[in-house]
């Protein structure tokens, strides 16, 4: 989607994907479904276990916070490439066109829910800093899982991507864990 969502059309698809316009029709419906599988490709990582899972069973068994952050890095690193550009592709489109400001409200609030999942397993193992609650601690999680602050620093800055994820996991300790 080089041109952007409204640029972008089924027929352009189809062609690129070297099928016909009624099987992306059939698999997906529409473009936003499209992008919607695409999102959750891209949140899914690498591997035969998807990228959530593999937090889930991280949670579950590490009892370091510090270590849990550092495996949201590392896991950042590998979602972060691959969801954040069809994020700001949602969000640009977004401005003009209702049905992708809902599709993006859906996938803020889809984010929003991950994090608070996260920083629930932080506030249940007694690890955020005094005075952090549950939602602030969710906020701050969905603030550096958003796609804007990777587009500010990879994508527009220039860092590497382990740069990025080293930098998430360490603000994310910072603002959350005592010292």
């Amino acid at each position: 989607m080089r041109e952007g969502f409204s640029g972008t059309t089924i027929a352009r698809i189809a062609e690129d994907a070297g099928v016909s316009e009624e099987t992306v029709y059939k698999a997906f419906g529409n473009k936003v479904a499209l992008v919607r599988a695409i999102r959750d490709r891209a949140l899914a990582g690498e591997g035969p276990v998807h990228a959530e899972r593999r937090s889930d069973r991280m949670q579950a068994s590490a009892h370091d916070p510090r270590a849990i952050i550092r495996g949201w890095g590392v896991l950042t690193m590998e979602v972060a490439p691959k969801v954040a550009p069809v994020l700001l592709l949602v969000r640009e489109a977004a401005a003009s066109d209702p049905e992708l400001a809902r599709l993006q409200e859906e996938m803020d609030a889809a984010r929003l829910t991950r994090m608070t999942h996260n920083a629930r397993t932080l506030l249940k193992g007694g690890h955020l800093r005094k005075g952090i609650a549950l939602d602030a601690a969710a906020d701050v999680l969905w603030t550096y899982s958003s796609p804007e602050l990777y587009e500010l620093l990879v994508i527009r800055r220039g860092w590497s991507v382990e740069r990025y994820g080293r930098f998430v996991a360490d603000a994310m300790i910072a603002a959350l864990l005592p010292s």
